[in-house]
C-alpha cells in the first residue's frame, strides 16, 4: 500500500512522462495527468477537490469555474490559446467520438460543456469537478474519484452549509443526486452509482477530508509512475526504475 504523505508535507507534482510533439503528428491524447471528481451531494467532493488542487499545484475547475468559461468568451479563447499543438485535433476527434455514441443526445449547451473539459484535460495537470468528465476522457490519462458519504452525514452538512431545516437540506440532497444522475444519464448514458465506472471511490465521512486528499494525491502519484514505467518501455529502456 503507498505511503500517505503526513497534511504538512508538500508533494511534487506528478511530472507527465511527455517526450515532445512530434512535428506534424496529431496528438493522440492529454499531454498530462488529470483528476476527474465525481461526488454525491454534501460528500465535499468540491472541498476536497480544491485541496487535492492545493496538494498538487494543480488549477481546479470546478462547477462554478466550468459555468464562468462557457459564458466568458475571452476566458474560454485565453484557455484554448494555451493548449499544446496538436490537441485541437483530438478535441475535435473526441467531440465527434462522442456525437455519434454516448452523447448523441446531449444538446447544443452540454457539448460545449463537454468541449470545454476536453480543453481543460488537454493541458493535463488540472483537477475537475462533475460534468461526468471521468467518464469520457482517457482512462490512461485520467484518474477518476468518486467521492460518497452516508445520507445523513451529507444532510447535516448541507443544512450546516446552507443554514436550512433537516427536512430541507434532505430535500436538496436528493434534488441535487437526481439532477447529476439525469445529466449523465442524458448526455453519456451511464450512471452515476456504478462503481466499475471509477478508479477510486472514497467514503469521505469514515476517511475525513484530510486522509481523503492524501488518499487521491497518492492514487495520482502512482498512476504517474505507472504512465512514466510505460513511456520507459516505448521508449526501449529496459533498466528503468522508478
Amino acid at each position: 500500500m503507498a505511503a500517505i504523505l503526513p497534511t504538512d508535507e508538500v508533494a511534487e507534482p506528478p511530472q507527465h512522462g511527455f517526450r515532445g510533439d512530434v512535428p506534424g503528428e496529431r496528438t493522440r491524447q492529454p499531454r498530462g495527468l488529470t483528476i476527474a471528481i465525481s461526488r454525491e451531494a454534501g460528500a465535499r467532493g468540491t472541498t476536497i477537490a480544491h485541496k487535492v488542487g492545493e496538494l498538487l499545484g494543480w488549477p481546479v475547475f470546478d462547477q462554478e469555474m466550468l459555468d464562468q468559461l462557457l459564458v466568458n468568451e475571452a476566458g474560454r479563447e485565453q484557455l484554448l490559446s494555451e493548449l499544446p499543438e496538436g490537441t485541437q485535433a483530438w478535441i475535435d476527434d473526441e467531440c465527434e467520438n462522442l456525437n455519434r455514441g454516448r452523447s448523441a443526445k446531449a444538446n447544443a449547451e452540454m457539448r460545449d460543456a463537454i468541449r470545454l473539459v476536453l480543453a481543460v484535460a488537454a493541458r493535463g495537470e488540472a483537477v475537475i469537478v462533475g460534468r461526468g468528465a471521468g467518464f469520457f476522457l482517457p482512462v490512461e490519462t485520467t484518474l477518476h474519484v468518486r467521492i460518497v458519504a452516508p445520507f445523513e452525514a451529507r444532510v447535516s452538512y448541507l443544512a450546516q452549509s446552507m443554514r436550512l431545516a433537516r427536512d430541507e437540506a434532505a430535500a436538496e440532497v436528493r434534488t441535487r443526486d437526481e439532477r447529476r444522475a439525469n445529466y449523465l444519464h442524458r448526455t453519456l448514458l451511464r450512471e452515476p452509482a456504478d462503481a466499475t465506472g471509477y478508479d477510486l471511490v472514497a467514503n469521505s465521512t469514515r476517511l475525513g477530508v484530510e486522509a481523503t486528499v492524501q488518499l487521491i494525491g497518492s492514487a495520482i502519484r502512482t498512476k504517474q509512475q505507472f504512465a512514466d514505467l510505460g513511456d520507459a518501455r516505448a521508449a526501449g529502456m529496459d533498466d528503468f526504475t522508478a
